[in-house]
């Protein structure tokens, strides 16, 4: 892992330098996604880490300023009765990316190895086979010419708990919260080892794990995307210079008028 400068360390940067650098790599975003459509590349971006770390948002951050036909963000519920009795990994071949698509996973087949581990949703032997399954699936993954790329995002104990306490004040964040995340406080250190067993397991030449210190959310959503950017080699893609054309007076007639009488909201603001 490359050493952090430690000349930046606790320096928390102001809003608008953030705002002025994440528009800039919005704007890489926005190139890269041509390049995939443009090459037909076929990506998945699995985002992993304790709750309350900055998934979401960083997330947002990502896909904010780019179409939601390349870029799709698939956050599955629990599985339902039917999905139970599949093979485990099933449920997640239907979201694969198709060429010219980046599919993000907001947490994904890794909860085997969290919270099923932790809570007890699964047994013992579902949970070492996942382990001992998982490096392979993922080299057919990559095999068959998917980039696959993975991120473990890690929020400090005292922050979490700031992230927490927040969202219990704040009735605009309440629903974050759910039972499973207040157990996810309470368990801090049995999510530790199942993190780190996880990591031990599969972090692996052909899908590394890359992890992101999330204490500060501005930093690690432009270090996030920087990395990102940098993980899929890229440039500029041909695109049709795009014009304006005239509009047809052809069949033209008052179609303010036409409006007249028809259902507008009213206009508060």
């Amino acid at each position: 892992m490359p050493k952090q400068d430690s000349s930046q360390e606790g320096k928390s940067l102001k809003r608008r330098k953030y705002e002025k650098e994440l528009r800039r790599l919005q704007e890489k975003l926005c190139k890269l996604q041509d390049w995939v459509k443009y090459k037909g590349l076929r990506v998945i971006v699995v985002f992993e880490g304790r709750d309350a770390a900055g998934k979401g948002g960083t997330i947002r951050a990502i896909t904010e300023r780019v179409s939601p036909r390349v870029f799709r963000v698939v956050a599955l519920p629990a599985p339902s009765d039917r999905e139970k009795s599949q093979m485990y990994l099933q449920r997640y071949f239907g979201h694969f990316p198709a060429a010219g698509e980046i599919v993000i996973f907001d947490r994904s087949w890794y909860n085997r190895a969290g919270v099923e581990r932790v809570m007890k949703f699964c047994t013992e032997e579902q949970y070492r086979q996942f382990l001992k399954l998982c490096p392979a699936f993922e080299k057919y993954i990559v095999d068959a010419g998917i980039i696959l790329i993975k991120y473990w995002l890690e929020v400090g104990k005292k922050e979490q708990q700031r992230r927490f306490e927040a969202r219990i004040k704040d009735p605009l964040r309440q629903w974050k919260l759910s039972p499973m995340d207040l157990e996810s406080f309470r368990l801090w250190y049995e999510y530790s080892r199942a993190r780190d067993t996880m990591l031990e397991a599969t972090d692996s030449r052909h899908a590394p794990w890359y992890l992101i210190r999330t204490d500060d959310k501005r930093k690690a959503r432009l270090n996030c995307i920087s990395h990102f950017l940098s993980m899929i080699p890229h440039k500029k893609a041909p695109l049709q210079k795009i014009k304006l054309p005239k509009r047809s007076e052809k069949h033209g007639y008052d179609d303010q008028k036409s409006m007249k009488g028809r259902r507008f909201i009213q206009e508060r603001y």
